[in-house]
C-alpha cells in the first residue's frame, strides 16, 4: 500500500497520477476499464476517483410534496477498490465536504481504510447541480480545512466520539490548488491564505486545478513557497485537442487557455490535425514544467484514455 507521501519522497523517477470520474448512474463500467487498460503501459503511480455530491429533486405525489435525493455519478469508493484489484494500482479517494455531516465521513474513511485505501484527496467539493451556492449539510464542514483536520485526527487516532484505545488510520492526505485562483477567492492572496490553511490542518501534498502555462505553475510555487507552504506541488495538466473543448473547458472549469493552443485547434484544417496539434502542446508543456522542477504530473483524463494516452506517449515514450 504505497501512499502518495511515500513516492514523493523517495524521488527516483517524477510521479504520474491519473483523474477519472465514476461513469453517470445506469452505465456500464466496461468502457472506463478498458481506458485505463490502453494506458497501464505508461506504469501510473496512482489513479485518482472523483467524487460527486448529490442533488436533489422535488416530485409532488398523493398532494405532497416529496424530496429525493439523487447522486449521478456514484461508484467511488466500488471503483477505488477495483482499481486497486484489478490493476494492482494504488487509487486516491477524493472525499467531499458536500453532502456529508462529520460522522459519515468518518464511516466513509473506516471503509477506505478497511479496503486497504490509504490515499484521500480531500475537497470541498462544487455546489450540486443547479445551486449556485455551496452548502454545507448540519453538522458538516463548509471548507476543505476542516475536512483535512478531521483526517489528521483519525491518523492520530482521534474519532469525532472518544473511543477506548483506537487504532490510527494511515491516510496520506492531498488537497486542491488553484493557480488561476479559486473561482470564489476574491482575489489570489485570499486563495493563497486557504491553501496555507489545508496545509497547516494536515494536508501533504497539493494537486492544482488544470493550467496551461508553466509559467501561471512557477509563479504559484513562488508564491506558495513565499507563503510558508513547503509540501509538494503536482501540476494538473489536461489534452484538450477537440473545438468543443476550447468552449466547454473555462467554462466549466474557471481557467484561461492560451492564444497559441486556441488558434492552433481552432484553425487545425482536420479534427486529427487538431488532435495532434492539442496533443503536442500538453506534451510541451509538461516537459517545461519537469524542467521547472515539478514533482511529477497529474492528468486530467475524464475517464477517456485516447488523448492521454497520446500525449503520455510524447511525453515518456511508448513505456514509463
Amino acid at each position: 500500500m504505497t501512499r502518495v507521501t511515500e513516492k514523493l519522497q523517495k524521488g527516483d523517477r517524477p510521479l504520474l497520477s491519473l483523474e477519472i470520474t465514476p461513469p453517470d448512474r445506469g452505465q456500464s463500467i466496461d468502457e472506463l476499464f478498458h481506458n485505463i487498460d490502453s494506458l497501464m503501459p505508461m506504469s501510473p503511480d496512482f489513479i485518482n476517483v472523483t467524487y460527486h455530491q448529490a442533488y436533489e429533486d422535488y416530485e409532488e405525489k398523493n398532494g405532497s410534496i416529496i424530496r429525493r435525493p439523487r447522486r449521478k455519478k456514484p461508484g467511488t469508493v466500488g471503483i477505488c477498490a477495483a482499481i486497486k484489484n484489478r490493476f494492482a494500482v494504488e487509487p486516491v479517494a477524493h472525499l467531499i465536504c458536500g453532502g456529508f455531516d462529520r460522522w459519515e465521513t468518518e464511516d466513509a474513511l473506516i471503509d477506505l481504510h478497511y479496503l486497504g485505501i490509504r490515499n484521500i484527496l480531500a475537497l470541498r467539493g462544487d455546489p450540486p447541480p443547479g445551486q449556485s451556492l455551496f452548502r454545507p449539510k448540519k453538522d458538516g464542514y463548509a471548507f476543505a480545512a476542516d475536512l483535512v483536520a478531521q483526517i489528521r485526527d483519525m491518523n492520530r487516532g482521534v474519532y469525532v466520539d472518544a473511543l477506548d484505545d483506537p487504532v490510527p488510520t494511515s491516510f496520506s492526505i492531498g488537497v486542491a490548488g488553484y493557480p488561476e485562483k479559486h473561482v470564489e477567492a476574491a482575489n489570489g492572496e485570499v486563495d493563497m491564505r486557504h491553501l496555507k490553511e489545508k496545509v497547516d490542518q494536515g494536508a501533504d501534498y497539493v494537486v492544482t486545478q488544470m493550467f496551461f502555462s508553466a509559467r501561471l505553475y512557477k509563479d504559484y510555487v513562488a508564491r506558495a513557497r513565499e507563503a510558508g507552504i513547503t509540501v509538494p506541488i503536482i501540476p494538473g495538466i489536461k489534452p484538450v485537442t477537440t473545438l468543443k473543448q476550447l468552449e466547454r473547458i473555462p467554462r466549466t472549469f474557471f481557467v484561461s487557455l492560451p492564444d497559441v493552443l486556441v488558434r492552433s485547434i481552432s484553425e487545425a484544417p482536420t479534427a486529427k490535425d487538431a488532435f495532434e496539434k492539442g496533443t503536442d502542446f500538453v506534451a510541451d508543456l509538461a516537459g517545461e514544467l519537469l524542467e521547472a522542477g515539478a514533482p511529477g504530473l497529474h492528468l486530467f483524463t475524464m475517464g477517456k484514455g485516447r488523448a492521454t494516452k497520446a500525449a503520455l506517449t510524447k511525453i515518456f515514450g511508448s513505456h514509463r
